[in-house]
């Protein structure tokens, strides 16, 4: 068992700044040098064309694209290279990985669950004044987001299908800072799901401060929507697009649905969520798919839970509050993993 911190940061300003601090903020970390060393371990698998990236920035997301130029003024690296690092849109099978995501009455838990090295520990506040709406997220290969809550209300999380048959797009991360950045609700994140390329086969799930909620099913191929509650790692409606092993996912998911009542608590779903005991918390690091974060999003409230590791107690944050000129007292949330493996970060 080990102890594990994610940073805190809070941005009010344009993208281009964000970038900026972001980059000052990496230089202080071994992030680069750690992903230099996975590339190096693990060649791409994908080609990167600096003008298809560039345009495909300008229709879906130009406010991040002046992110990723802050972040290069500062770190002085060539265009290719922050587009490796940083655009997430990728020509042309990685591990495995979990997730687990439950919809309540009126919240949204999910674990997330991946590999500690491809950790950022970021946790980010950022409101833009150049467009786009603010929104508060643990940060994923820094520009993007890998579940979080929008100004509007909007929560979103994504879970892993499969990563066969890939197509010329954007990755899971930066399709949920696109949720997150441009969609007010449930119908718009769909709307944008259905138009934005698709790198791999994920589910996005999102609920709005109407309550309303949506499972879309993506693949780089098509795209359903169902309306449920519950989510792992295999389609129920894009059957044919799943993995052949899909065991594990089901089994979870029977042991999901028999621990979540109708109307479940906020806080016992997020001690069942954090809890290695109820059995949906996994210690399967090495198989990239250890639970790093337990995280819950109420959209009528704009009121953000986030808790790093197991059995821990969540950090609250008043979102609403902090949209509206209040400072943020907390600078880092801490906690323990069960394993000797690291974040990105150390």
């Amino acid at each position: 068992m080990q102890n594990v911190k994610s940073d805190i940061f809070t941005h009010r300003g344009s993208h281009f700044d964000l970038g900026i601090e972001t980059a000052k903020w990496m230089q202080q970390t071994p992030l680069l040098k750690n992903r230099e060393k996975e590339w190096k371990k693990r060649v791409p698998r994908f080609d990167i064309h600096i003008k298809e990236t560039y345009d495909i920035f300008q229709v879906y997301a130009p406010q991040i694209w002046e992110e990723i130029n802050g972040m290069q003024e500062v770190l002085n690296i060539p265009t290719s290279q922050m587009i490796l690092n940083f655009a997430h849109y990728r020509f042309t099978p990685l591990k495995n990985s979990g997730c687990t995501v439950f919809l309540g009455d009126d919240y949204m838990v999910r674990n997330y669950d991946y590999h500690p090295a491809t950790y950022d520990g970021r946790y980010l506040l950022f409101q833009p004044n150049d467009g786009g709406l603010a929104h508060v997220a643990p940060t994923s290969r820094v520009t993007g987001r890998m579940d979080g809550m929008n100004e509007a209300g909007l929560a979103m999380g994504y879970n892993f299908m499969h990563r066969k048959h890939p197509g010329n797009g954007f990755v899971c991360y930066m399709i949920g800072r696109l949720i997150l950045q441009y969609c007010k609700d449930v119908p718009e994140a769909i709307k944008l799901l259905e138009e934005i390329p698709h790198r791999s086969s994920f589910s996005y799930i999102v609920m709005d401060k109407h309550l309303n909620h949506a499972i879309i099913e993506v693949s780089p191929r098509s795209i359903e929507v169902r309306y449920d509650r519950t989510c792992t790692n295999h389609f129920k409606l894009l059957t044919h697009e799943n993995r052949n092993y899909t065991k594990e996912s089901k089994e979870r998911l029977s042991r999901l649905l028999k621990k979540t009542p109708q109307h479940l608590d906020k806080m016992d779903a997020f001690q069942m969520f954090n809890d290695p005991k109820f059995e949906i918390y996994s210690k399967l690091f090495k198989s990239w798919s250890g639970t790093i974060h337990t995280s819950m999003y109420e959209p009528q409230s704009l009121t953000a839970y986030i808790a790093l590791g197991e059995n821990q107690s969540p950090l609250k944050v008043d979102f609403s509050k902090w949209l509206t000129g209040s400072s943020l007292n907390e600078t880092q949330i801490t906690g323990k993993i069960d394993t000797d493996l690291t974040f990105a970060t150390e």
